[in-house]
């Protein structure tokens, strides 16, 4: 399904020589991922880019993951090669920031260098790195929205001055989210969909919520019960089919003729999975590659 989708877009090719193009004026890349699917939401191409430049490793929507999965991924990314760094993020509320600002100054003593500590912020769509971008300057100098694909062009931003001095001399360059022009595993795709990466507009709301109510089943059967008030006994025994009819039947969302309104349930259930109404899943856990 996912595989087969031609959402590989021109932006993102240009976003790919802007990055290339502006990785020598910066001094580190603050790489934003998901930690709903820290492997997904991993760019190959990004990572082929970058090489040995400093990086930081954020993962953001910590808030909606796991949190013994979140540990688990902090620890593993801190042991990727030496001096790597990773923090868990949660860039609505400000959760994590004054950890990656420690971090930036850390990094910004070490190179001794005169000129501006530049940063770069760069990701997959919908991986939160306007609204980190937001969180780190003070203002809203960044469109933000909750679906993939807003943030375009090149900007460098100030970073604002914290009570500690952070910020006074730091400028950062905002990328639009770059994918990659073809996934080698259909569970990248069918993950980043899950989480919002691929715009909905190109995908079957109905078939990715099926999808996703299959992997929730095996592994959160418990969560998709108490969310939408069914038997977890008789989810584990249902298909997904069966499963989405239930849910709409819990919540009223039948058509004239008493048939089952299967996009508007298949679209709930892929909201409540994006805002942790479900609850909070990891969708990779940190020792699975």
């Amino acid at each position: 399904m996912t595989n087969d989708i031609n959402w590989y877009p021109g932006h993102m090719k240009k976003t790919k020589e802007l990055i290339q193009e502006n990785l020598k004026l910066v001094n580190v890349v603050v790489e934003v991922i998901d930690a709903r699917i820290p492997i997904s939401s991993r760019n190959p191409v990004l990572n082929e880019i970058l090489k040995d430049k400093p990086r930081v490793t954020a993962l953001n929507k910590s808030d909606l993951a796991d949190p013994k999965a979140n540990e688990g991924w902090l620890v593993k990314l801190k042991r990727e090669k030496k001096n790597a760094a990773a923090v868990a993020l949660n860039c609505m509320s400000g959760k994590g920031i004054k950890e990656l600002y420690d971090i930036l100054n850390k990094m910004r003593s070490e190179s001794k260098s005169k000129k501006p500590f530049r940063i770069m912020i760069a990701g997959v769509p919908n991986s939160g790195k306007s609204s980190l971008i937001n969180r780190m300057t003070g203002r809203k100098s960044t469109r933000t929205g909750n679906r993939p694909g807003v943030t375009k062009g090149k900007q460098w931003l100030n970073l604002k001055q914290q009570k500690t001095g952070s910020g006074a001399d730091m400028q950062v360059l905002d990328t639009p989210g770059i994918l990659w022009p073809k996934f080698e595993d259909p569970n990248i795709g069918k993950n980043l969909a899950f989480c919002g990466s691929i715009k909905d507009e190109i995908m079957d709301p109905q078939e990715l919520a099926l999808e996703l109510i299959a992997v929730l089943v095996i592994d959160h059967p418990d969560l998709l019960a108490g969310r939408y008030k069914l038997k977890e006994n008789e989810i584990e025994e249902s298909s997904p089919v069966s499963i989405m009819e239930a849910i709409a039947s819990k919540r009223g969302f039948i058509l004239p003729g008493q048939k089952i309104d299967y996009e508007r349930t298949g679209r709930t259930v892929l909201d409540e999975f994006r805002s942790g109404k479900i609850g909070r899943i990891t969708l990779e856990k940190p020792n699975e590659k």
